[in-house]
């Protein structure tokens, strides 16, 4: 069975990036795990109302393990090598064939350091590597576009209602994000040959693809 694994800062950071994603490797038989770094509190002992929301969010979207480190929210900086020892230990555990976290260019400091110690990781652990879109991104240029439809972006708003300790979260905004998206990257005449279905999309950043001959 094929394995992904995504590795995100905090709570609601795979959701948010890639819910409908999620959702459809959950669907097609792909084991999914989540991991998040921190639940989201200043403390070491974290938050159980952000863990529960993830658990509820994953149990929509078909997540098969949802994990946490217990990283403190906002202080990466001086706990990477913690960081760098629980990812090794993920990755061990699970030998993802994919792997997916944030994108390099981060204004979220907690968002950059997660991408670089993935990296570091999954460059010598995992054959594909994958980075998403915060809204925090800083030059994103997507070279992969994951088309959802209409189902898979409701589920995805679904999920994102169980966070609801996150008043930010606009689902409106998250609704209309999707279904612009692609338009910001591809040109029209492509958009227009797209099937009616695939309405909405979420964009990747590939950071390494390997293929084997068949």
């Amino acid at each position: 069975m094929k394995t992904v694994l995504i590795v995100g800062a905090h709570p609601d950071d795979p959701e948010i990036a890639m819910g409908m994603r999620m959702r459809w490797y959950a669907m097609n038989g792909t084991r999914v795990r989540v991991h998040c770094l921190t639940t989201g509190a200043p403390g070491p002992d974290g938050t159980a109302v952000r863990r529960e929301e993830c658990l509820k969010a994953g149990a929509l979207l078909g997540v098969d393990e949802y994990t946490f480190s217990s990283i403190p929210d906002t202080r990466f900086v001086e706990h990477r090598g913690r960081i760098n020892a629980d990812l090794f230990a993920v990755f061990h555990e699970t030998r993802p064939d994919v792997v997916y976290t944030h994108y390099p260019g981060d204004q979220h400091l907690d968002h950059s350091i997660t991408s670089q110690e993935v990296t570091t990781v999954a460059l010598r652990e995992a054959r594909n590597l994958r980075y998403f879109r915060s809204p925090y991104s800083v030059g994103f240029e997507p070279n992969e576009f994951f088309m959802g439809t209409p189902e898979l972006l409701e589920t995805k708003v679904r999920a994102l209602k169980c966070f609801a300790s996150q008043q930010q979260l606009d689902m409106d905004v998250f609704r209309q994000l999707a279904q612009v998206v692609h338009r910001q990257y591809l040109h029209h005449r492509i958009v227009e040959g797209f099937p009616p279905e695939s309405s909405c999309a979420e964009p990747f950043s590939i950071a390494r693809q390997v293929n084997f001959a068949e």
